[in-house]
Formats: structure tokens, C-alpha cells, sequence
């Protein structure tokens, strides 16, 4: 079953004008569904058939020659070597949309991209399915398209297998691991600090690996877009700033799984339910920017005097929007405390903030400029107001 997915039309727009278009994300997510639906046309090469691959690797020349009209090379990270000659095509014929490319490995598909086509491609982000894409998005099961549309009560098999995949696959191409089941424990370990200041010596301890090792298994996660690390925001008006960063797994249904939650019941009674469904909402803003073809512009706020904002909305032309999330359905004025001190100190302010709550509120006046919000409706009132 085909879901429209809210890139396709940044997707379908960009191909109007450079010559490649590249959509990078984490394994699973739908890349190749959205470029081969929006693309018909074009000619799917899969670069994670061995066959396919040796040929592409032993003549890249004689390789790409063969193709006529719109090629679509999926998974272009096990074939960087073909980027240079791709270069050289668009050089000296630059049709808009002719190379449509997919890769799960960001590090090294930006690299090559970066390397190879600067000016010549347009890189776009697909991240699992958002709210607005599919009605059974949440908390608990998260967004990947294979958990939500087929049978979430399969997301135990699915998860397990999908973390496989990505420890044998793709990490091990990115960095050396020793023992696979201590990475498994790292990624508990980090699940359950989703949303906690990043401190690598707390992490690592009870692993007992060094914090350079933690550290390199940080980058290898963000560099495979598994982990949205969310950085303080620092502004100028005279306050002590913490200045660690957050961090977030990329989907909420892959964080429960980790921590072992397998249903609502469950979720709705661990200690674990705030930090997912603020995680939650931290995937869901960086989709909202992800899919419009836009850079998180994602932060969060503390001073050392406490005063505490989860998240801070950052556009080009806009001023700076501060959101709160509470794991409950019931909005309190109180809820509004952070989000009305930091506006009282901030230099410009937002014509309104919002408090976020599970459920289906709306858009319900909590405070003077605050509003409190489901997550759908967040999604529409900060489209309205081009952020």
C-alpha cells in the first residue's frame, strides 16, 4: 500500500532543477518506495545486489553508459566510486532529474555528495512516517512504515531484526566494533537517557568501555541517522547557560523497544513515559523540517538557575518559538511556567508559544501568548506560520 509521503513534493520540485537529487535517511524508512512511486519512469539499480554491485565497482564507466533516460542508483554508499563519473555526466549534460540517488549511510553518502556534486545536487531527508503521513504514528509504535502498517503487535520481531541488520550491515562499515552485544546494551543504556544532557562518562561507565569509545558510537549513530542529537540554544540576554546537548533516538517505537515496553499498558506505567513522548515530539519537529526540505532548527534551553524550556524553535525569519511537552491530557496553566519566564527574558518574542499534550486537545488558550496543543495540530499552526 502506497502512503503519500509529505517529501515527494520538495522531491518532485527539486528534480525540476538539479540535475541529482539525493534523499538520505536511516534504513527503512521508505527512500527507494518514494523516489521509484514518484519516478516511474526512471531505471531502478540496486546497489546491494552482488551482482550489480561487482559490475558497478570493476567498470563504473562502462557501468553508467548503459542506462538511458532517469536512473535511480539505491544504497549509493556501497558504490561511492560512482559519484566522480556521475559528476562528469552532469558536467556536460545537465538535465534536470536525471540521477535519482538513495543512500542509509549519511556520513559517507554526504561525503561522497559533498566531494563529488557540490552545486549539482539537491540532498533532501526522509525520516519515518510523521503524524500527519499516517493516523497510526505514536509514542509507542513510532513511524518506521513496516511497524505501522503491518501489524504493530509483529514490532518486537521487527525491531530485533531491524537492529541486527543495522550492527552487521551498517556499523560495522562505519567503525569496528569488538562485541556486538555490548553495543546492544549501549543502546539500552542511551534509550534510557533519551532526552537527558549528553554526559559520555555517565554512559560509559556502567559498560565499562572508555568515553572515547562512547563517543565514537555516538557519531557512528547520528552519522547513520539513528540518533538526533539536540543542541542548547544560547541567546544573549544574560543568563548562565548549560551547554550539553540532548539526545533523542530517531523513532519512539525503536527507543520502547529497548526498554523493553511491548504495549500501552506498559508504556503508560514506566517511569520511561515523559522522555518518550518528549522524544516523541522531537522526531515529530525534526520531520516537520525534514520533510519541507529544511535543517532542524531544533534546541533547548536551561540556565543554572533551573529556568528550563524542552524545546526552541529556530526559522530564518522568525523569532524564536519555545515549546514545553507534558506526557499527560490534562492542560494546567502551571505547565506554561518555563515557557512564560523565558519570554519575559527573551529579546524578541513569538506572537504565540505552545505546551504540547497527548491526547486530541486542539488548540486550547492555557496562558496570555500560550497555547496548549495535540501534536497534529502543532504540526498546523507552526506550517501556519512558515516555520
Amino acid at each position: 500500500m502506497s502512503i503519500p509521503r509529505q517529501l515527494r513534493s520538495e522531491v518532485l520540485r527539486a528534480a525540476e532543477v538539479f540535475p541529482a537529487v539525493v534523499v538520505a535517511g536511516p534504513r527503512r524508512v521508505g527512500k527507494t518506495s518514494l523516489l521509484r512511486e514518484a519516478f516511474p519512469e526512471a531505471t531502478w539499480v540496486l546497489l546491494e545486489d552482488p551482482d550489480v554491485l561487482a559490475r558497478a565497482k570493476a567498470d563504473p564507466r562502462g557501468f553508467l553508459d548503459q542506462f538511458q533516460g532517469p536512473v535511480l542508483l539505491d544504497e549509493i554508499q556501497n558504490a561511492p566510486e560512482l559519484l566522480p563519473y556521475v559528476r562528469t555526466r552532469i558536467d556536460r549534460a545537465p538535465t534536470p532529474g536525471r540521477w535519482l540517488i538513495t543512500g542509509s549511510q549519511e556520513f559517507a553518502l554526504m561525503r561522497g555528495v559533498t566531494e563529488s556534486m557540490a552545486g549539482r545536487a539537491a540532498i533532501l531527508r526522509l525520516l519515518p512516517f510523521g503524524v500527519e503521513e499516517h493516523t497510526g504514528v505514536g509514542p509507542l509504535w513510532g513511524g518506521f512504515p513496516e511497524v505501522v502498517l503491518n501489524a504493530p503487535d509483529r514490532a518486537a520481531l521487527w525491531f530485533d531484526s531491524y537492529v541486527q541488520t543495522w550492527l552487521e550491515r551498517d556499523l560495522r562499515a562505519i567503525l569496528n566494533v569488538s562485541s556486538l552485544s555490548l553495543f546492544r546494551r549501549f543502546l539500552a543504556v542511551l534509550a534510557s537517557r533519551s532526552g537527558q544532557l549528553l554526559n559520555k562518562t555517565e554512559i560509559a561507565a556502567p559498560l565499562g568501555v572508555s568515553v572515547p569509545t562512547v563517543t565514537s558510537w555516538l557519531d557512528a549513530l547520528e552519522t547513520s541517522g539513528v540518533l538526533i542529537p539536540t543542541p542548547p540554544w544560547f541567546t544573549n540576554f544574560g543568563k548562565r547557560l548549560l551547554k550539553s546537548p540532548r539526545v533523542y533516538l530517531c523513532d519512539s517505537g525503536l527507543t520502547c523497544h529497548l526498554l523493553g515496553l511491548a504495549d500501552q499498558a506498559a508504556l503508560d506505567r514506566s517511569t520511561h513515559l515523559g522522555p518518550i513522548f518528549e522524544g516523541f515530539v522531537a522526531t515529530e519537529l525534526v520531520k516537520h523540517r525534514a520533510f519541507a526540505g529544511r535543517r532542524p532548527g531544533l534546541h533547548w534551553f536551561r540556565d543554572q538557575a533551573g529556568l528550563e524550556v524542552d524545546f526552541v524553535l529556530e526559522g530564518a525569519d522568525l523569532a524564536p518559538i519555545f515549546v514545553e511537552v507534558k506526557a499527560s491530557s490534562t492542560p494546567r496553566p502551571e505547565d506554561a511556567r518555563g515557557i512564560r519566564a523565558l519570554r519575559s527574558a527573551a529579546p524578541n518574542q513569538a506572537p504565540e508559544d505552545y505546551v504540547v499534550y497527548r491526547g486530541t486537545l486542539g488548540a486550547t488558550p492555557l496562558v496570555p501568548g500560550v497555547l496548549a496543543v495535540d501534536v497534529p495540530t502543532l504540526h498546523t499552526r507552526l506550517r501556519g506560520r512558515g516555520w
